[in-house]
C-alpha cells in the first residue's frame, strides 16, 4: 500500500512538472525556429500527456482496488476478532462446565480428583501385576520345561561318556584258564558248549584273543557270578559238555542261593533284627553281589543300619526301628529289572508287601529325599548320606579326587575378601574364610551364593557342593 502512494506521488509531481514546463513555453516568446519543428514538437507533447493521462487513469483504478481490498482485510480483521472473542467465550463456559462435572462427580464418588487417580492407578497397577505374575509363571514353567530337556540331554551325555567304563566294571567277571587250548574245549564242537552255558547261567560268555582269559558279562551280578563259579568248576575239572554243564550250573546256583540267604541271616543276626521276611532275607542276601562305586552294597546297607541305630538312640527313638530300616533302605536294588521304578520306590513296595511297617516302608521310600516326611526318613537320610560320601566309601581314582578338590578350592579363590579355602566331606563342601574387616554378614552371604554359581557353572562334580562361608572376628592376648 505505501509503494503505491509512492509511485501515485511521483506520478502526479511528473505532472505537475510538465504542466510548468509548457505554460512556461507558452508565455516565453517565440523562438525564431521552423515552422516544422514546432509541429513535431506539439505531437510529441500531446502524446507524452495522452500517455500520461492513461497511467493517471490506471493509478487512479489501481488505487481505487488496494482501497477496497483496504476495507475488505479491516471487515475480514474485524470478523476474526469477533470469531476469537466468541472462541474465548465458549472456552471459558466448557471449562465452567468441565469444572462443574468434576465437582458433580466428586460429590457423587465421594472422592477428590486426586483420591480418584490415586485409585485409577492402583487399578491399573493391580493388573499390571497380576498379568506380570502369570506372565512369571509362563516363564516359570517354560524353564521349568527347557531345564528338563535339558538335564536329561546333559545326563545322557554323561552316561554315554561313562558308559564303557561302567559296563567293564559292574558287567563283566574274567575266568582264567590254564591255556589258550582250553578256550576250544569251552567253545565245543560247533559252539554247542558255549550255547549251552549261556543257557543255562543267562550269562553271554565271549571268547576273545585275550590270553589264557574269558570274559563272562552280565548286568544281573548273581547270574554272573554264577556263571563265573561254574566255568571256573568245568575248567578245573576238564568234563566240558552239555550235560555236565547243566548238572554244574544246577549245584553252583543251589550253593549260591544257600550262600545268598546265610549272608542275609548273618546281616539281620548281626544287627539283632527278629521277624524279617525269608523273601527279604534272601534279597538281602542278593546285595553281597552288587557293587556300586566300588563299594559293596550288603556292606553300606549295614553300616547305613549302624549309623540309622545309634541317631536314633541319641534322638531317645527305637534304634532297632530304625536299623530295619537302614539295613533294608536299598533292597530295591537286589530287584534289578523286575521292579519298575526307583530303587527306593521298589524296595519300598516290596517291604510292604512282605510285612514290613507302614514307617519302615515310608523309610525306604524316602531315603533320597532332602526333606523326608518322617524322622525315621531324616534319619535314614542322614545315615545314607554319611554311610556314601564318608572318606574311604567309595573308589575314585586319587588323581581325579585331587584335581576336583583343587579346582573346587582355586575357583573360591579368585574372589575378593577370600582368605583360605579347604574342600572337606570328599570333595562335598567347600569352606571359605574371609576377611571379617572384608567383608560383612550381608557380603558373606552373598559370596557364598557366587562361589556357588561359579562351581556350578564351570566345574564338573559328583552330588552336591555345599559353599560354606566363615567370617569371624578373633582377638588374642597373652597374660604374662
Amino acid at each position: 500500500m505505501a509503494t503505491l502512494l509512492i509511485v501515485v506521488n511521483v506520478v502526479l509531481a511528473t505532472l505537475v512538472v510538465v504542466v510548468l514546463l509548457r505554460r512556461r513555453v507558452s508565455e516565453a516568446p517565440p523562438a525564431p525556429t521552423p515552422p516544422l519543428r514546432d509541429d513535431l514538437l506539439d505531437r510529441e507533447l500531446a502524446d507524452k500527456e495522452k500517455r500520461l493521462r492513461e497511467r493517471e487513469a490506471g493509478i487512479d483504478e489501481r488505487a481505487r482496488e488496494l482501497a477496497q481490498r483496504d476495507r475488505d482485510l479491516e471487515k475480514r480483521a474485524l470478523a476474526v476478532a469477533d470469531n476469537e472473542r466468541a472462541v474465548s467465550e465458549r472456552l471459558f463456559r466448557i471449562d465452567q462446565r468441565v469444572a462443574e462435572a468434576r465437582s458433580e462427580l466428586e460429590r457423587v464418588a465421594g472422592m477428590t480428583a486426586a483420591e480418584a487417580r490415586e485409585a485409577l492407578r492402583a487399578s491399573i497397577e493391580g493388573e499390571a501385576r497380576e498379568l506380570a505374575a502369570k506372565r512369571l509363571q509362563e516363564i516359570d514353567l517354560a524353564l521349568q520345561q527347557e531345564s528338563r530337556v535339558r538335564a536329561a540331554r546333559l545326563l545322557s551325555e554323561a552316561m554315554q561318556r561313562q558308559a564303557s567304563a561302567f559296563v567293564a566294571e559292574t558287567t563283566v567277571a574274567v575266568v582264567d584258564l590254564p591255556n589258550d587250548e582250553m578256550k576250544g574245549r569251552i567253545i565245543g564242537r560247533e559252539g554247542r558248549n558255549v550255547r549251552a552255558i549261556e543257557a543255562a547261567t543267562g550269562a553271554d560268555v565271549i571268547i576273545d584273543d585275550t590270553p589264557e582269559a574269558v570274559v563272562v558279562s552280565a548286568f544281573n551280578p548273581v547270574r554272573r557270578f554264577i556263571a563265573k563259579t561254574a566255568l571256573e568248576r568245568l575248567v578245573a575239572d576238564g568234563r566240558i559238555h552239555p550235560a555236565r554243564i547243566e548238572e554244574v550250573v544246577a549245584k553252583v546256583t543251589a550253593e549260591v542261593n544257600d550262600t545268598l540267604v546265610v549272608a542275609g541271616e548273618q546281616a539281620v543276626n548281626e544287627l539283632g533284627l527278629t521277624g524279617v521276611h525269608p523273601e527279604l532275607i534272601k534279597l538281602l542276601g542278593r546285595l553281597k553281589h552288587h557293587v556300586v562305586g566300588g563299594q559293596n552294597v550288603l556292606s553300606h546297607s549295614l553300616e547305613t543300619a549302624m549309623l540309622a541305630g545309634a541317631l536314633a538312640a541319641e534322638l531317645g527313638m527305637s534304634a532297632a526301628q530304625a536299623r530295619r530300616a537302614g539295613l533294608l533302605h536299598d533292597l530295591g536294588k537286589a530287584v534289578g529289572h523286575e521292579g519298575e521304578g526307583h530303587h527306593a520306590d521298589v524296595g519300598a513296595d516290596v517291604a510292604a508287601r512282605h510285612g514290613e511297617r507302614e514307617e519302615i516302608v515310608r523309610a525306604i521310600r524316602t531315603h533320597h529325599d532332602t526333606d523326608p516326611d518322617t524322622v525315621l526318613g531324616t534319619i535314614v537320610y542322614i545315615a545314607n548320606v554319611i554311610s556314601k560320601t564318608r572318606p574311604g566309601a567309595r573308589r575314585e581314582q586319587i588323581d581325579s579326587f585331587i584335581k576336583r578338590a583343587t579346582d573346587l578350592e582355586r575357583a573360591a579363590l579368585t574372589f575378593e575378601g577370600v582368605e583360605k579355602v579347604f574342600a572337606v566331606q570328599a570333595g562335598r563342601e567347600v569352606r571359605v574364610l574371609v576377611d571379617f574387616s572384608r567383608v560383612d554378614d550381608a557380603k558373606a552371604l552373598v559370596l557364598s551364593q557366587d562361589i556357588a554359581r561359579k562351581i556350578q557353572d564351570e566345574l564338573t562334580y559328583p552330588g552336591e557342593v555345599r559353599v560354606t562361608v566363615v567370617r569371624e572376628a578373633r582377638a588374642t592376648e597373652i597374660a604374662r
